[in-house]
């Protein structure tokens, strides 16, 4: 069994030496392997211990809770950097310069649904849709 974690190891070793420090997984695929790294572990780790390999075992349930934990990582969303004009608020969510507040928010969350973190987008796209939305409708 720890042969087959070592293998493991060097060959995850190898892929991320092979990628020269370029990102290999987008954040979203990166979750679900680490999921399912912890599942593996967990599994491992209860095979272990019905076998009576006690240490194998706390160690696969520590690196299992390692993955499990650094599926729900977020970072922190980026502040804007500057204060955003109208027209460049208008750009960003793709609306004319005489927009009701109702076609504002309608391109809002439109965009919102394709550019949320939790969607596959990036918390710093999601801020600016957030700070064009506020500029524009005054809040």
């Amino acid at each position: 069994m720890l042969g087959y974690l070592a293998l493991g190891f060097l060959l995850l070793g190898l892929f991320l030496f092979a990628s020269r420090g370029k990102p290999v997984l987008k954040r979203r695929e990166w979750r679900f392997l680490s999921a399912a790294a912890a599942v593996v572990c967990f599994a491992g780790a209860a095979y272990a211990g019905v076998r009576g390999g006690w240490g194998l075992a706390i160690v696969l349930v520590v690196v299992g809770l390692g993955f499990a934990v650094s599926t729900r990582r977020t970072g922190a969303a980026p502040a804007p950097s500057a204060r955003m004009s109208a027209a460049e608020a208008r750009r960003i969510l793709g609306v004319e310069e005489g927009a009701s507040p109702a076609e504002i928010q309608a391109a809002y969350t439109r965009l919102m649904r394709l550019a949320h973190p939790d969607k596959g987008g990036t918390a710093g796209l999601a801020a600016q849709l957030n700070v064009a939305r506020d500029r524009l409708l005054g809040r």
